[in-house]
C-alpha cells in the first residue's frame, strides 16, 4: 500500500485552499473516468513466512535483508512492503488480461526466487493464521493511522499487519447505459462482490484458532471504522453518491511538516473545508483522504475490487483476476451475471456493504450458503466461455476450470480445504507445478487435493457437517435462507489498516 502523493511525507506543496464546490467537482471528475473497458490491473499482497516453518516469526534482520534483495529486482510492478512486513505487488495498467497475467507471473517468479534464496516464501492467505499483529514500520503516517483506527477496536491493527488480498482493478465503464455502462458496473460490483468474497474466502484462522468465519479478513473489514469502510449510500447516482460520501467521512489524520501528525476525532473533510482548522485543506489533502477510505469497491478513476482474500498456490491469484475481468468486461457475461446477482439485492437489504446480511453471509459461510452458491455457479459458468472469447490462454482457462470443479461445483471455498492451524504449517506451502511459471520454488508436503467430479471430497482434512453440501445438485431457483446464528469473532491485539496506493498504478491499497 505504497504512498506516493504530493505532501505524503509531511511537506505540503503550495496550493490554493479547497472550497466545498471545488472539492465536489474534483471528486465527480476524477473518480469515474468513463470509456470502453480496455485496461486491467491487479494488486497482490502476500504474507512472508519461513519456507520450512511458516508458523515461526521471521526476524527483523532476516526480513530486512530479504526486502533489500527483492527491491533490487527489475520488476514491472510497483513493489511496496506494508507495516506488518507483507509484500505487495501493484501491476501497471495492462491492455489485456493476458498482458496483466504474463507480466505479473514473471514478476512473481523473480520475487519467489529471491525470497527462496533467503529461505522465505510468499504465502497466500487472507489473514496470518498464527501470528499476532506486529508493526515493523515506524513512520508518522502509520503512527497516526494506528491511533485513529484503535478507536474502533483491534480490527484495524489486525488488518494492517496480518492481512493479504488480491485486488482487481478494472475500468469504470462507458458513459452510456448498458452492460458496460459505469452505473451498471458500479451496481454489479456491490452484488457480485459478495459472491467473490464467498467463492475465494481463504482466512478461517486468526492467532492459532478458528474464528467462525470462512473469510476472517472480510469480517475484520466490517469491524473497522464503519464510515471509512462502508460503500456509499444508495439513492443517488454514483458520482454524486461518492462525492458526498468522501466529504462526509471523517479525516483519518492531518499531515504536518514536523512532529507527529494530528489525529482529529469526528472531523469530516467537509467540516475541515468549512472551518479551515487546524489549517485549510488543499488538493493534496483531498488526494490523501481518498486513500484512507476503504470501501469494498473504491472508484479511483477505475474501479478497485478490494474484497478478495489472498489465494494459496503459485497461480491461485490469477483465478479471481481472470474471473472478475471476464465477468465485467465481456458484454455477454456481464449481462448474464447481472441477471443472476440482481436478486441478491433483496437479501442485502438497505444496509451498505459490507455490513449487510448478504456480505456477512458471504464472509461467514462462503459457498455453503445456498443462495451464494447458486449465483457463483452461474458466474463461474459464464466466465469460462468469456475467457475464451477474450483470448485467455489455455493455461489460464484450465486454472479457472480446476478451481470451479474443486470449489464452486461443490459449494466450497478455499477455506474449507485448510486443516486445523496446528497442521497447517506443514501443508500450507504446497509443492505444485504451475502451468504458467513452471515448478513452484516452494517446498513442503503437498496438501490433499479433492478428485474432480461432483461429489464432495471426504477425509480427515476435509471439514464435514451441516454447512458442507453433500450432493451434486446446485440450486438454481429461489432459495429459502436458513436462519442465521450469532456471529462469532476473535478479538486480537490491535493493528492498522491498509495504506494508500500510488496514483497511476492500476491497483491500490
Amino acid at each position: 500500500m505504497g504512498l506516493d502523493i504530493p505532501g505524503a511525507t509531511g511537506s505540503r506543496p503550495d496550493a490554493v485552499p479547497l472550497d466545498e464546490s471545488g472539492a465536489e467537482d474534483l471528486l465527480r471528475g476524477i473518480c469515474f473516468k468513463t470509456g470502453p473497458p480496455r485496461t486491467v490491473g491487479v494488486e497482490l499482497e502476500w504474507l512472508i513466512h519461513d519456507r520450512e516453518r511458516p508458523d515461526l516469526p521471521v526476524g527483523r534482520e532476516r526480513l530486512d535483508s530479504a526486502v533489500e534483495a527483492v527491491r533490487s529486482l527489475p520488476l514491472s510492478a510497483a513493489l511496496t512492503f506494508e507495516p506488518g512486513g507483507q509484500l505487495e505487488l501493484s501491476s501497471q495498467p495492462a491492455g489485456s488480461l493476458m498482458e496483466c497475467v504474463d507480466t505479473t507471473a514473471a514478476d512473481l517468479a523473480a520475487v519467489r526466487a529471491s525470497l527462496g534464496a533467503a529461505g522465505l516464501a510468499p504465502v497466500g492467505l487472507g489473514v496470518d493464521p498464527w501470528h499476532p499483529p506486529l508493526r515493523r514500520l515506524r513512520e508518522p503516517r502509520y503512527e497516526a493511522m494506528e491511533a485513529a483506527l484503535d478507536r474502533a477496536g483491534p480490527a484495524g491493527r489486525a488488518m494492517m499487519c496480518t492481512s493479504a488480498s488480491v485486488q482487481v482493478c478494472l475500468d469504470a465503464g462507458e458513459e452510456e447505459p448498458g452492460p458496460l455502462g459505469y452505473g451498471r458496473r458500479w451496481q454489479l460490483a456491490h452484488l457480485l462482490g459478495a459472491v467473490l468474497v464467498a467463492a475465494f474466502a481463504n482466512s478461517p484462522f486468526q492467532q492459532g484458532r478458528r474464528t467462525g468465519w470462512r473469510s476472517t479478513r472480510q469480517s475484520l473489514w466490517a469491524d473497522l471504522d464503519p464510515g471509512r469502510t462502508l460503500a456509499p449510500g444508495s439513492g443517488h447516482a454514483p458520482r454524486e453518491a461518492w462525492a458526498a460520501h468522501v466529504l462526509d467521512t471523517t479525516v483519518l489524520c492531518i499531515r504536518c511538516e514536523e512532529g507527529p501528525w494530528d489525529v482529529p476525532e469526528g472531523l469530516t473533510f467537509r467540516e475541515w473545508i468549512r472551518t479551515g482548522s487546524p489549517r485549510p485543506p488543499v488538493r493534496a489533502d483531498l488526494d490523501y483522504h481518498l486513500t484512507t477510505l476503504f470501501p469494498p469497491i473504491r472508484p479511483r478513476g477505475h474501479l478497485e475490487l478490494r474484497m478478495i482474500d489472498a489465494q494459496s498456490g503459485p497461480d491461485g491469484w490469477l483465478v479471481p483476476l481472470a474471473v472478475a475481468t471476464a465477468l465485467f468486461d465481456d458484454p455477454e457475461a456481464a449481462e448474464t451475471v447481472y441477471r443472476a446477482v440482481k436478486p441478491l439485492a433483496e437479501t442485502a437489504g438497505a444496509p451498505a456493504a459490507p455490513r449487510n446480511p448478504l456480505w456477512t453471509a458471504a464472509a461467514r459461510e462462503g459457498l455453503a450458503d445456498p443462495e451464494l452458491r447458486a449465483a457463483a455457479t452461474v458466474c463461474f459458468g459464464a466466465a469460462l466461455p468469456a475467457l475464451e472469447r477474450m483470448g485467455a490462454s489455455g493455461a489460464v482457462r484450465d486454472t479457472v476450470a480446476a478451481f470451479t470443479d474443486r470449489y464452486v461445483a461443490r459449494g466450497r471455498c478455499p477455506a474449507d480445504d485448510l486443516p486445523e492451524p496446528g497442521d497447517l504449517a506443514g501443508q500450507i506451502l504446497l509443492a505444485e507445478r504451475s502451468p504458467l511459471t513452471g515448478p513452484s520454488p516452494l517446498t513442503g508436503p503437498a496438501g490433499p487435493v479433492p478428485p474432480a467430479g461432483p461429489d464432495v471430497p471426504t477425509g480427515p482434512d476435509v471439514p464435514t457437517g451441516p454447512d458442507v453440501p453433500t450432493g451434486p445438485d446446485v440450486p438454481t431457483g429461489p432459495v429459502d435462507r436458513p436462519a442465521r446464528g450469532p456471529e462469532r469473532r476473535v478479538a486480537g491485539p490491535p493493528t492498522i489498516p491498509p495504506i494508500p496506493p500510488r496514483p497511476g498504478k492500476a491497483a491500490s491499497a
